[in-house]
């Protein structure tokens, strides 16, 4: 069973799964809590795990924007204090890794250790004009044909090889979801996404973090990786060959095992 809590007006909807000490889950853009389902069969053996739905998407509320990592992270604080949680361990993928690095910036005393998932401290011009262009292309397209585009850009080309009906099956259950995520909710957190910037406070990481990445992502490439990692002091550093932006799907297994291993080491 899900729970509510109103930060601000605003509802933010969060399972929990497990026991133990707290994991929080947050998840990239355009994706709910659910998404975590593969990983969480896992760590919710180990862990308390929460699992949120970031505002704009599933069943939190989708009010306009503008979005940021950091109003993000301050509604994971409220999911926290709702849950009665001082502190935790906090994975992010993607849009969730940078609000998972505006937590551990804001409130220090709140994250224990930090895994970080195909994310990045700060677009570059490129990046920023691909999300600039997603949203875009997302208010003309097929829902079908988009979920399509997106696959291209967070699934690596050996994926395609043996998983094609999979991809296309995601494909036709995006077009026949009948409650699809608002203008306003997909918007404001590609917004949230373009305007983050932490590579300068990089520094004042100082719990231990994993960062994940795929050598052949190109929605958020290894680059990207490479500044966290150079920036948050004693940081480790895994790469998925094979892997794109969606590595943690591609190498579940081998993913599932190195993130549970750090996350049970510290």
């Amino acid at each position: 069973m899900g729970k509510y809590v109103d930060h601000n007006g605003t509802k933010i909807y969060y399972q929990e799964r497990g026991e133990g000490e707290p994991l929080v889950l947050l998840m990239g853009f355009g994706a709910d809590g659910n998404t975590w389902e593969k990983h969480v069969s896992v760590y919710e053996k180990h862990f308390r795990c929460i699992v949120i739905d970031n505002r704009g998407v599933g069943l939190s509320d989708q009010p306009e924007g503008p979005y940021t990592t950091a109003l993000m992270a301050a509604d994971t604080i409220a999911v926290m204090d709702d849950a009665g949680i001082d502190k935790a361990k906090v994975a992010g993928i993607s849009m969730g890794g940078a609000i998972a690095q505006e937590l551990c910036l804001n409130y220090p005393e709140r994250v224990s250790a930090l895994v970080l998932i195909s994310t990045w401290p700060r677009f570059n011009n490129y990046a920023k004009t691909v999300y600039e262009n997603l949203k875009k292309l997302r208010k003309t397209s097929d829902a079908g044909d988009f979920m399509e585009l997106l696959q291209l850009w967070i699934f690596a080309a050996p994926h395609y090889e043996k998983h094609l009906e999979d991809l296309q099956a995601g494909q036709q259950s995006a077009a026949a979801n009948e409650v699809p995520q608002t203008a306003d909710g997909f918007d404001g957190q590609l917004d949230a996404c373009i305007h983050h910037d932490s590579v300068d406070r990089l520094p004042q990481i100082k719990v231990p973090t994993l960062i994940t990445i795929g050598l052949q992502d190109i929605f958020t490439p290894p680059a990207f990786s490479d500044i966290l990692h150079q920036g948050i002091e004693g940081s480790q550093m895994i790469d998925f060959p094979n892997g794109g932006h969606v590595h943690h799907w591609e190498d579940l297994e081998r993913f599932n095992t190195v993130t549970t291993n750090f996350l049970l080491e510290n």
